[in-house]
């Protein structure tokens, strides 16, 4: 634990993110392989993310925003590093400065980034819109913005993608159906003398379960950080969950049957039962709607159920009546304790959302310690 008047925390096991980019990397071989660290490393920390996934094969970075990129760079990062969306005008000095490879999709972009490179050369990556309908150029376009990047004395063509809807979704056609559109888009790109370096497509359920998405890098982000994309979409893999959420009882009472608990006493005591006061709350990513939904803690190796509305900075936990609960047990409310484990999809599967969600809402206000 971290040295803080707040006993919460947040331990990344980096070795588990190193196996998991290992494991991803032998998977989509030959493809190379794009760890996506954007969001903070979906909380976990994004340059100790980075270099971890880096030491297990992964040779390109991605980010969503140019500051994400500019701190991989001042951590002394010197990976490539993929910008997932076409950046702002304005902050085409900064990508410039710290060798970003932005993705483009609009002619515009592709005049104005070329002006900000000036003299110099910088590749780039266009982004081929072939059915998520979020950002990227149409088919047609696609080809128009290549050939501009390609005929800029300034740029180089150095990637040509597309992003899959529905790929944690192996039997639903349409994957087959981006799949078939970005192939005539290269085709395309080839008819009109076009040959980037890297094409790619891909995203962690792309890579595991659609073969011919892999082409030549493979862009991951939950499976880097031990999660399946799907419920039986890398299971199989041996992927390691690399957070754990813990933190330390604080108070401790007896509660007699009948009692109430928290904002609203909506919960009461159906006996008389220890009652422990934990200080992580919705503040801190432990969303208020899971003690609703039946969420639960591990204290002493066994499952406690929450107790009670969590509140912003706490919660509070029946830990029945025989416990033996005192201030200072380690409380963990993602990851193993004894034989038991929590994890990031059991609160998903509760809350009715996705394990990505409950990682990245793990608040700042959360020591990160990289183990």
């Amino acid at each position: 634990m971290p040295e803080s008047w707040r006993p919460a925390w947040a331990e990344v096991d980096l070795s588990a993110i190193r196996h998991n980019a290992e494991a991803l990397r032998r998977v989509a071989a030959p493809a190379e392989l794009c760890a996506v660290v954007k969001a903070d490393g979906y909380g976990h920390g994004a340059t100790e993310v980075a270099r971890a996934a880096l030491a297990g094969g992964a040779t390109w970075l991605a980010v969503a925003l140019v500051e994400e990129g500019v701190a991989l760079r001042a951590a002394g990062i010197d990976a490539s590093v993929l910008l997932l969306s076409e950046p702002p005008a304005e902050s085409f000095a900064e990508v410039v400065r710290h060798r970003l490879t932005p993705t483009l999709y609009t002619r515009k972009g592709v005049e104005a980034f070329a002006g900000a490179v000036g003299t110099g050369r910088a590749d780039v990556h266009v982004k081929v819109d072939t059915g998520m309908h979020r950002v990227g150029a149409t088919l047609d376009d696609s080809i128009a913005v290549a050939r501009a990047v390609a005929d800029a004395p300034a740029l180089g063509l150095d990637g040509f993608w597309t992003h899959l809807a529905v790929a944690d979704e192996p039997s639903d056609p349409y994957t087959a159906e981006q799949l078939e559109r970005f192939e005539t888009a290269r085709r395309r790109l080839a008819d009109a003398g076009l040959a980037p370096r890297l094409v790619h497509a891909a995203n962690s359920a792309g890579a595991i379960a659609h073969p011919a998405a892999r082409y030549d890098l493979v862009r991951c982000g939950i499976a880097v950080y031990g999660y399946a994309p799907a419920d039986g979409v890398g299971t199989d893999l041996g992927l390691r969950p690399a957070l754990s959420l813990k933190s330390r009882v604080s108070h401790v009472k007896t509660l007699a049957a009948g009692e109430r608990v928290s904002y609203g006493l909506r919960w009461t005591a159906a006996n008389d039962t220890v009652l422990a006061t934990v200080p992580l709350g919705y503040a801190d990513g432990v969303t208020r709607r899971l003690s609703a939904v039946g969420g639960e803690v591990l204290i002493g190796g066994r499952r406690c159920p929450l107790a009670g509305t969590i509140t912003m900075d706490q919660v509070t936990v029946d830990c029945g009546s025989d416990a033996t609960v005192a201030a200072g047990d380690e409380v963990v409310f993602l990851g193993r304790q004894g034989d038991d484990v929590i994890t990031a999809d059991d609160w998903a599967r509760r809350l009715d959302t996705i394990s990505y969600e409950v990682l990245c809402g793990i608040g700042p206000r959360v020591p990160r310690v990289h183990v």
